[in-house]
């Protein structure tokens, strides 16, 4: 298994923050944003990982994080030229992954649990990590059926969610993702939705989900960006 960490965007909702860097090189707390993704691959067992970023910043990355050897890791770098949608971003590492599974993460999200476990048994399909919120209008939230505990669909960013849970931004898939993203029509906003993906899996009767113990933070934003710090700052001083 690779991991795939998703570190494009212009990072607009931190102007002017970003105006001369990427988000995921901000610090939250003690550490830049993008070690924290990285360190939840490495615990998971994972070793190659591939960091996805514009090309506006890739030798700011580069210089950050070079080949890998100080994480115990490899590092495998791919630009993406333009926003084309978390799915599209995905599908750019297929030369790299070949036939291998692979865990995703969105390089803004930082995931608290180990979920080592998940990747050691994990064989086919995909597997969403769900996480209940406040607002889960702002994200993917998974519609369940009678029972509360099959997912029927996932809808993207509802107006009327059915559901007080969020699909956070990682996800495990089998190789067949390429060949499900190459299927994929852009959506009104042009771009290949990762909702729609998780949808093809949950077609095939192959979505699985695990829903987080522990907090999950999305630092894109700039409230969100300060209670990680705070999070973060509070788990290590408690250690």
């Amino acid at each position: 298994m690779k991991g795939i960490i998703l570190a494009g965007g212009h990072g607009t909702r931190l102007s002017p923050l970003t105006k001369v860097t990427n988000k995921h090189l901000l610090p939250v707390y003690n550490k830049p944003m993008v070690y924290y993704p990285i360190e939840l691959l490495i615990e998971a067992g994972i070793k190659d990982i591939i960091i996805v970023t514009g090309k506006e910043h890739a030798g700011n990355f580069l210089n950050l994080l070079g080949s890998g050897a100080d994480f115990g890791a490899h590092f495998y770098y791919v630009l993406q030229d333009e926003a084309g949608g978390i799915a599209q971003a995905i599908g750019l590492a297929e030369g790299i992954i070949s036939n291998e599974s692979v865990l995703v993460i969105l390089g803004d999200n930082i995931i608290l649990d180990d979920i080592s476990e998940y990747t050691k048994d994990f064989k086919s399909g995909a597997t969403v990590f769900l996480k209940e919120v406040s607002d889960p209008n702002r994200f993917g939230v998974p519609v369940f059926d009678n029972s509360g505990k099959k997912i029927l669909r996932i809808e993207e960013k509802p107006n009327k969610p059915q559901s007080e849970y969020a699909v956070t931004g990682l996800y495990l898939y089998d190789s067949t993702v390429f060949d499900k993203i190459k299927s994929l029509k852009p959506s009104e906003r042009g771009e290949l939705e990762v909702t729609d993906l998780n949808n093809l899996y949950l077609k095939d009767g192959k979505l699985n989900y695990v829903i987080l113990k522990e907090p999950w933070l999305d630092a894109g934003t700039f409230e969100s960006l300060y209670e990680s710090s705070k999070i973060i700052k509070d788990r290590l001083i408690k250690s």
